[in-house]
């Protein structure tokens, strides 16, 4: 289901990294549903080509999948080549890949502190940058950052809160710098969303199941949820909207135990999903 309109990205390229599953592969789909046309990036070759089969015969068009280590400058550099070359635009920029684990702040080691603040930080700015240098600060266009709630820290996982901070803050200062060449830059910061993305976490069914109690609303978001708000974002209704971070969670980062709100019955149940192309195994 789309909630907007079927030509409002009629004659855009949009390109989605991690685009293949969860909330990128949703992304792919919305914007699709617009009449972007997709391009996806990820970092594993295998992936990323079965990913853009699978969205090229859901949605009906050529949905071009490039391999891409964002950490890797020359990557990116290749990446945009490839989508400028193939596609002769990027009007929609989403930076939805990145990594982190799970892991208290004194276990994390300095390879994994500065895998997650690469990937995450600067891999998201490599991107941008080429994007912008190649297309957007001549032509204009938006950039939506998915980041993470960072408003109150992230206890388990200081290197990404660190990192997506960072891209936040960065946003908001793009977003001033770039304005005069019609540069949109917004951030969308998801909350516990139920997709597949889950099951890259030890337990994560029942992390997930946990979790709702936690949460004002009392479930989890969807990725079709997220996917609507970027789209809101990328499309017409966007574009007055710069330099914000826009959080999507259920009211989850505004709540404390000082007002206690009573579970219902029953919570929903919990089925983490995932995608036609992906071995659910």
């Amino acid at each position: 289901m789309s909630i907007f309109k079927s030509d409002v990205l009629a004659g855009k390229v949009a390109l989605i990294t991690g685009g293949g599953t969860g909330i990128g592969a949703a992304i792919a789909r919305e914007l699709a549903a617009q009449g972007a046309r997709i391009v996806i990036a990820s970092r594993k070759p295998d992936r990323i080509a079965t990913a853009a089969a699978g969205l090229s015969a859901e949605l009906g068009q050529d949905v071009l999948g490039v391999p891409c280590d964002i950490r890797d400058r020359e990557a990116v550099s290749e990446l945009v080549r490839r989508t400028l070359g193939e596609r002769g635009a990027i009007d929609v920029l989403v930076n939805n890949g990145g990594g982190q684990f799970l892991s208290p702040a004194q276990m994390i080691r300095d390879k994994g502190w500065d895998a997650v603040v690469q990937t995450n930080l600067t891999g998201t700015w490599n991107l941008t940058k080429a994007t912008a240098d190649a297309f957007m600060l001549e032509h204009g266009g938006r950039v939506v950052n998915i980041t993470m709630l960072t408003g109150r820290g992230f206890p388990g996982m200081a290197h990404s809160v660190a990192a997506r901070a960072g891209v936040e803050a960065m946003t908001r200062t793009l977003a001033v710098e770039w304005a005069q060449h019609g540069v949109k830059m917004n951030c969308v910061q998801p909350g516990l969303i139920l997709s597949s993305g889950m099951r890259n976490y030890p337990d994560g069914g029942e992390l997930a199941r946990q979790s709702q109690s936690e949460i004002p609303l009392k479930r989890l978001g969807s990725v079709q949820e997220v996917a609507w708000l970027v789209a809101f974002l990328a499309g017409p209704a966007g574009d007055y909207i710069t330099g914000q971070v826009l959080t999507i969670d259920g009211g989850r980062s505004l709540w404390g135990r000082t007002w206690p709100i009573p579970d219902p019955d029953a919570l929903p149940e919990i089925t983490i999903p995932s995608e036609p192309w992906e071995d659910d195994g």
